[in-house]
């Protein structure tokens, strides 16, 4: 009996050695992370490394797996997923961000930013800090970082050298109020059409022209479809990387700071890959026969400062003001 007893004993022991072991590993937090952009595209490929980074720096105490491509919802639906509960971090543009606090959609508002370096100085400003503050005070969840999309320019198959050229272009624009203001300041007809169509339309003439960064001119092949690239650089576009307020509630404050710097870290290298890529594509597009062009972008400004209000879509002059008045 004894022998037994001490036997039992010796199973129990080696039974809690190994729960101990393996403590570490049950007590790993599993995370979703969704974006709607493309494995190709830079977006996706620093969502992953931040998330091995995350991994690695906290010594597998979080896991975080990325879903690309909308796989988890369109954009509407992971902002909203946040707060439902089912995903925890996205890539989101300010424009969802301004629909819980209006003002920090300024940053759409055309010609806010004068080039990538703007918007990055940006970032790191006391403007910057206040309407994230509003914003994360409003939703409930945390921005931790802000990436470059690139310059949105405008493609079409008819020659466009000012703003009055574009006068009954029909133009292919995101749904979305900020978008939409330079190209009716200018008196294009802008039509919304779901992107994963704006080829086709563009081919079977449904629309003349659209807008997008030239990374994704080339990544869509509007190219092929579209005869002149005009450098209308009407918005210095970029999106924020969001960590749910309930997930950041329950980190530790060491676990925010890494967070916070890992999420920074990919923003920057992704920021600038596009960056760089931009710098060359307009010489591929020239190549490749079509026209690009360089235009006075100072009028085209002056024509939404003179139609479009700011009060419209729930923006601030003065935050705009603050600003411009960065770097200079």
């Amino acid at each position: 009996m004894k022998r037994k007893a001490m036997n039992t004993l010796i199973g129990f022991s080696a039974l809690a050695a190994t729960l101990l072991a393996s403590a570490p590993l049950q007590a790993q937090t599993k995370l979703k992370w969704a974006h709607v952009y493309e494995t190709s595209e830079p977006f996706h490929k620093w969502s992953v490394w931040a998330g091995e980074e995350i991994k690695k720096r906290s010594n597998g105490k979080y896991h975080i797996d990325v879903y690309p491509a909308s796989q988890l919802g369109k954009e509407n639906d992971i902002n909203q997923g946040l707060t439902l509960g089912t995903v925890d971090m996205i890539i989101s543009g300010s424009s969802f961000a301004a629909k819980s606090f209006p003002r920090i959609g300024v940053t759409y508002y055309p010609y806010t930013f004068r080039s990538v370096d703007h918007l990055l100085a940006y970032t790191k400003s006391d403007i910057y800090k206040e309407l994230t503050a509003g914003y994360e005070q409003k939703s409930g969840h945390q921005i931790l970082a802000t990436t470059y999309y690139g310059t949105r320019h405008t493609t079409s198959n008819r020659p466009i050298a000012k703003c009055a050229d574009m006068k009954g272009l029909k133009i292919r624009v995101p749904d979305v109020p900020a978008y939409l203001a330079m190209p009716r300041a200018c008196g294009a007809n802008t039509t919304p059409i779901a992107f994963a169509e704006v080829y086709l339309a563009l081919q079977n003439g449904t629309v003349e022209a659209q807008e997008n960064p030239l990374p994704t001119i080339e990544a869509k092949k509007f190219f092929e479809v579209q005869k002149h690239i005009v450098l209308t650089g009407h918005i210095v576009d970029h999106l924020n990387t969001v960590i749910s307020g309930a997930l950041w509630k329950k980190l530790p404050e060491a676990d925010r700071k890494l967070f916070a710097e890992v999420a920074q870290e990919a923003a920057a290298r992704a920021s600038r890959e596009v960056a760089a890529r931009e710098k060359e594509l307009a010489q591929v597009f020239r190549d490749k026969g079509l026209s690009v062009t360089e235009v006075n972008t100072a009028e085209f400004r002056d024509t939404v400062l003179k139609n479009v209000a700011f009060e419209q879509f729930g923006y601030q002059k003065s935050d705009w003001d603050r600003i411009q008045a960065i770097g200079n």
